[in-house]
């Protein structure tokens, strides 16, 4: 194929920038490597920024069930501390909105090749699974996952965390505990996000160093589960829905993508592939929408990528910053104590930390939305 655009990707990014630019009056091309629904590394949680960015593509996130959250509580230990959350947000999988948003885009236009991996990128000349494209336009949304010729710049980023992800049906106390709530609980070597999501279901994403890693003996969730006092009194006994945990390492945490210039980068960057934000502390489905609709603004007004990224780093370089510092406090023992000491004197230190690391409003409003 020589000419038209084409989007390596169907996650959020990539289906909502394929859908944008298919309303914008193209015919655009998505590659999605998984055949279907699939699951992901993801903390579920869906902001009311990522809910008003997806409302602008016509497409209800509320409809597909997902609980609704409004608080946020930090556990360290036996100390905790809670805070309402400046918004409602919804504990929905990634399996079913991501579905679903795929979906969308066919139904809006969108030309959807499932099976087809992207394995490498010179320029935009894509060498696929089933053939050779040279699209005159390519957006790149493969996530987390690295394409060959097209690396990510990890240098200085948060890239020694390990990411685990396990989905439990626990009983009602669980359910009645969690009603409204993610909880980040803090523990030695790294922290996990608890939440309920749709169909009676609590998803555990997490994140370990490797010294935790390796005492674990190879069943890091089950480790933790059984020996982190908060986890256990949520989960313990329950068994996990997935056969194997989902897993990954290598995460650039911290990532945001320069303008290119260095190795030539002639796509457009979206989602992780534009920055990664690290899990709990920032709002990455968010700023993966956000990255959607700057790029296919841009798409659309013939600018260039080099453009793109530079309204991407106005918009959010800021915030992986100061979500990447957090990490980086919550990953020690005293960072710990002091995270929990501080909000459980001044709650307000969690609403503002929320804010910080969400897209901010005059962003929004560049983009054409309005979120309270």
């Amino acid at each position: 194929m020589v000419g038209g655009t084409v989007i390596a990707g169907g996650g959020l990014a990539g289906a909502a920038a394929a859908t944008l630019l298919a309303r914008g009056g193209l015919r655009p091309l998505l590659l999605e490597r998984t055949p279907g629904p699939h699951d992901k590394i993801c903390g579920d949680f869906v902001s009311t920024e990522a809910q008003a960015h997806l409302a602008a593509l016509g497409f209800d996130a509320g409809r597909l069930g997902g609980a609704p959250i409004d608080r946020v509580r930090l556990v360290s230990g036996e100390r905790s501390a809670e805070a309402r959350l400046p918004f409602t947000a919804l504990g929905l999988t990634r399996r079913r909105l991501d579905a679903a948003l795929l979906d969308h885009a066919a139904a809006s236009g969108v030309a959807v090749r499932r099976g087809v991996t992207v394995r490498q990128i010179d320029g935009t000349a894509l060498a696929t699974s089933d053939g050779n494209l040279t699209p005159a336009t390519l957006l790149l949304a493969t996530g987390k996952t690295d394409v060959r010729g097209a690396k990510r710049d990890a240098a200085g980023c948060l890239d020694h965390l390990i990411g685990f992800k396990q989905y439990y049906r626990p009983a009602p106390v669980t359910l009645a505990t969690l009603a409204g709530a993610i909880e980040i609980v803090l523990f030695d070597g790294g922290y996990a996000g608890v939440q309920r999501v749709e169909d009676g279901m609590v998803n555990l994403c997490l994140l370990v160093d490797r010294r935790r890693f390796d005492a674990a003996g190879g069943d890091v969730v089950g480790d933790l589960v059984a020996t982190v006092p908060r986890l256990a009194r949520l989960l313990g006994g329950v068994p996990p829905l997935l056969a194997r945990p989902l897993t990954i390492s290598g995460v650039p945490y911290g990532f945001v993508h320069g303008d290119g210039s260095r190795n030539g980068d002639a796509a457009f960057r979206l989602g992780d592939q534009a920055g990664v934000i690290p899990s709990f502390t920032g709002d990455g489905m968010a700023i993966a929408l956000h990255s959607a609709r700057l790029a296919a603004g841009t798409v659309l007004g013939g600018g260039s990528p080099a453009a793109y990224h530079a309204a991407f780093r106005r918009d959010c370089a800021r915030q992986i910053g100061r979500a990447a510092a957090l990490q980086r406090v919550g990953e020690t023992r005293a960072g710990q104590a002091l995270l929990v000491a501080g909000i459980g004197v001044v709650p307000g230190l969690l609403r503002w930390a929320a804010a910080a690391t969400r897209v901010p409003p005059a962003a929004l409003r560049r983009a054409g939305l309005a979120v309270a």
